[in-house]
């Protein structure tokens, strides 16, 4: 199987090096088709597959295609490769917003997959929601499972209005994780520790309760009430939160990333 991965970028490049990592692919298997000349000499200098510079070097060869490129740029690309079209190539986009519907009439394809993978998938920690269009089949979709897994968990949904949802919880997911991570650290150093130490105290915390909750049957809610003492610091935390309707917020802000994934793919 030849795979053709179209952009150069960090999630580009974290399929090629996952993929060869996991002995999935080998080099002699792996393309990369990079627009930029500078960004293909570095790609070049990696040793992960031939890189190339114009679709017509590499598109015909290639048994699944890879999108990898901002969704801004989908309309001139699929302009470039409509004319090479293969109907039996599988193509599976990453590009955030862009519904299978778009990529399978700019391209004239027939068989396409829909992935939202996030950023932790760069030390194969991450995880990816995907779907399919129904020509593709059983087969080809094990196979894009096995890749995908080689970069963490995957989830299929028959519905791609989920993958909208995924980008709202998972995709934009690690930003809130650090978001919350920075508040704490700032509040660690205005108690008067130093900033490595505000970072170990904050980092290590939140290593431990995702390994702990993940180690066990309990739910987020079970951890909560193990770890608060009534009338304690934690209750005193928890508290002020409620009173300020954190929580709510936070689900909000998930509503709110989930209206613009909604927006982009129109």
């Amino acid at each position: 199987m030849k795979i053709l991965i179209i952009g150069g970028g960090n999630m580009g490049l974290t399929y090629a090096q996952s993929f060869l990592r996991s002995h999935i692919a080998s080099k002699e298997q792996m393309m990369i088709l990079e627009k930029s000349p500078e960004k293909a000499d570095q790609l070049a200098q990696k040793d992960i597959g031939t890189v190339y510079g114009k679709p017509e070097e590499c598109l015909v060869g290639a048994d699944l295609i890879i999108l990898a490129v901002k969704p801004q740029d989908a309309p001139a690309l699929f302009e470039s490769l409509q004319p090479m079209i293969d109907p039996q190539q599988v193509f599976l986009s990453i590009m955030a917003g862009v519904k299978m519907k778009a990529i399978a009439e700019g391209l004239g394809a027939r068989k396409v997959i829909r992935a939202m993978p996030n950023l932790p998938a760069q030390i194969g920690m991450g995880m990816t929601a995907f779907t399919s269009s129904e020509d593709v089949t059983r087969i080809e979709l094990v196979m894009v499972q096995n890749l995908l897994s080689t970069t963490g968990k995957t989830v299929y949904v028959e519905d791609e209005s989920a993958i909208d949802a995924a980008t709202a919880i998972s995709g934009s997911g690690p930003a809130y994780v650090w978001f919350f991570m920075k508040a704490l650290m700032e509040a660690a150093h205005k108690m008067g520790f130093n900033e490595s130490e505000s970072e170990l105290l904050v980092s290590q915390t939140f290593r431990g309760a995702v390994e702990l909750y993940s180690k066990t049957d309990l739910s987020c809610q079970e951890w909560i009430d193990r770890v608060t003492s009534k009338g304690g610091t934690t209750e005193a935390a928890l508290k002020s939160y409620r009173e300020n309707a954190v929580y709510e917020d936070i689900m909000n802000g998930a509503r709110a990333a989930l209206a613009r994934a909604v927006e982009l793919g129109q």
